[in-house]
């Protein structure tokens, strides 16, 4: 075998390696940590909610590798929608509000930041974005408004797999409320970011 074949090889073995560790680190995050608690709050209306734990894994094309975990909580009402996220033992790190055309960032700190977009201030906190727009969607087992490819339905004509908003998406596990697992992948430039949610209540 040429030496350039025996370089690709190595190569190619040692990716495989950082790839099934990588997908290991991710299950053992999201075992390990604890759901924030639901948010509560006076709406007008009904509210959907969902607690849970997410991992967010971030491998470089340069070998690196950064890992986030922690858990999360959900409400979306009438009036917009919360996203609580926490550090691994319950304690939240940071809440985004979003209403239409306009995000707010709220630090533990009490320190506030805004923006258009809240996949933006998300990457601020955890340094990668997250599909916060598509989430109100996804976690109730819809496609977003918007195109979509590569849709696929589970045997009991659920939304399982599809292509959206820049990221691969795959639902499991559904109750009467929607998917309680999410696997979300995405490729960029220079990173591939996957993010893995487990719903743990309501």
């Amino acid at each position: 075998m040429p030496l350039s074949s025996h370089t690709s090889l190595r190569v190619d073995n040692h990716r495989r390696r950082l790839m099934i560790a990588g997908v290991g680190l991710v299950g053992a995050l999201v075992a390990g940590c604890a759901s924030p608690p639901r948010i509560d709050g006076a709406t007008a209306g009904p509210s959907f909610d969902r607690t849970g734990r997410f991992a967010l894994l971030v491998e470089r094309h340069n070998a690196e590798q950064e890992a986030v975990q922690g858990g999360f909580a959900w409400r979306d009402t009438s009036a917009g929608q919360r996203l609580d996220l926490a550090n691994p033992l319950g304690n939240t790190l940071a809440r985004i509000d979003l209403q239409p055309g306009r995000a707010v960032l709220t630090r533990s700190n009490g320190a506030v930041e805004q923006a258009t977009s809240p996949d933006a201030l998300v990457e601020q906190v955890l340094g990668s974005p997250i599909p916060v727009a598509g989430l109100r969607y996804w976690l109730r087992g819809r496609l977003a408004p918007g195109p979509a490819e590569h849709v696929e339905k589970d045997a009991d004509g659920r939304l399982y797999r599809f292509a959206q908003q820049d990221w691969r998406v795959e639902l499991s596990r559904y109750d009467e409320l929607g998917p309680r697992l999410l696997r979300l992948r995405r490729t960029e430039a220079a990173r591939d970011i996957s993010l893995r949610l487990v719903v743990d209540g309501q």
